[in-house]
């Protein structure tokens, strides 16, 4: 008999049944409560769930109806779509400063070596967009839902670019234009506090980065057709999006306590949308095992400084987080999850080099 991996326990007759009836989210939920105990390697567990479908087990009746009212009532309107990305990127930017890396980027990165740490995979991420988008000096570039400002900072020092990035989580808008200031970079870039469907203007190159997941299936066209308009005639954009090669439903404890409104997409719809507004893609790279990387990172990190977090937010909070990384580490190595980045143009670009070497000089 080989080594016990874990230990499950239940600490009560109806934290088991409400898995039974809840799947996922009744163990999310019963984990976070501290009716579910976990003893030994957690992320193994999670791995066990995922293998043996004990995670996905059918939804009682009530379950699912709620599920739905949760679908319909986190539609990200314009309305709604500020209170959806405060749930999760206004928790503070002390709490992301324990385990992000240095430029704060919150998205994959791109490890070139086995070996390489997070803060040279995410600057490395930074300079494989760039090149995807042909920069060149005095260009400028849009970029939507730009976080902490980390591309942009990077695209207008290494590349002389100027732009725009937007943002609806206050904390990073104020963090990123204090950093861009601090930069001495105010008069090549900025960053707004406003919804990309208010945005204006004519770019050269457009990118966004991990913030097409918060777009919402109704929405995918609003964005496409956002995009379309941001970007000059035959201007390169980058999608930088988690997504899976079919639709699946969406996981009801994410949805409910980390990402309300949130949606992966299918490569099928996002490809499909892009024709169907005129944007054409150019070129797409799947970084799967890259994400799986960088939140192994993110998971390390956190564990690292778990006592600070500990300090900062209830019991909850923290097991919530862990199950949340470590669950990401599991569905990236092992689910349906995958990262694309995907080069499109808006309309025909011939003057495009024949071949991907440019990206690799």
């Amino acid at each position: 008999m080989g080594k016990r991996q874990f230990l499950l326990t239940f600490a009560t007759k109806r934290a088991a049944e409400h898995v039974l009836e809840s799947g996922s989210l009744g163990f999310g939920e019963e984990y976070m409560g501290g009716d579910i105990q976990v003893e030994g390697d957690f992320r193994q567990l999670l791995r066990f769930g995922t293998d043996a479908a004990f995670l996905n087990l059918p939804l009682g009746l009530k379950t699912k109806l709620a599920f739905q009212h949760l679908r319909q009532t986190s539609l990200n309107t314009l309305s709604r779509a500020p209170k959806h990305i405060a749930h999760h990127y206004d928790l503070g930017n002390d709490f992301y400063k324990l385990w992000l890396d240095e430029s704060m980027a919150y998205s994959c990165a791109y490890f070139r070596h086995e070996d390489d740490t997070l803060e040279q995979a995410q600057q490395q991420k930074y300079e494989h967009i760039c090149r995807k988008l042909q920069l060149k000096s005095g260009e400028t570039l849009v970029d939507i839902g730009c976080g902490w400002g980390g591309m942009l900072i990077y695209a207008a020092r290494q590349y002389g670019v100027r732009g725009v990035g937007c943002s609806l989580s206050k904390q990073q808008v104020e963090y990123a234009t204090d950093l861009i200031k601090r930069e001495g970079l105010s008069k090549e870039i900025s960053v707004v506090f406003e919804d990309y469907r208010k945005l204006e203007g004519t770019f050269d190159k457009f990118v966004s980065i991990g913030m097409f997941e918060h777009v919402g299936k109704q929405f995918i066209p609003t964005f496409m057709e956002k995009a379309q308009s941001l970007l000059k005639r035959e201007g390169i954009g980058l999608l930088h999006t988690i997504g899976e090669e079919r639709s699946t439903p969406g996981d009801p404890w994410t949805l409910k306590y980390i990402f309300p409104g949130g949606y992966i997409p299918s490569l099928d719809e996002i490809v499909r949308t892009m024709g169907e507004i005129g944007l054409v893609p150019t070129d797409i790279e799947n970084l799967r095992l890259h994400y799986a990387k960088t939140v192994e990172e993110w998971c390390t990190r956190y564990e690292a400084h778990v006592k600070t977090i500990e300090k900062m937010f209830d019991a909850s909070f923290v097991r919530m987080w862990r199950m949340f990384l470590n669950g990401c580490v599991i569905n990236f190595r092992y689910g349906n999850p995958r990262l694309y980045q995907i080069i499109f143009t808006n309309g025909l670009n011939n003057s495009l080099p024949l071949t991907r070497e440019y990206m690799y000089r």
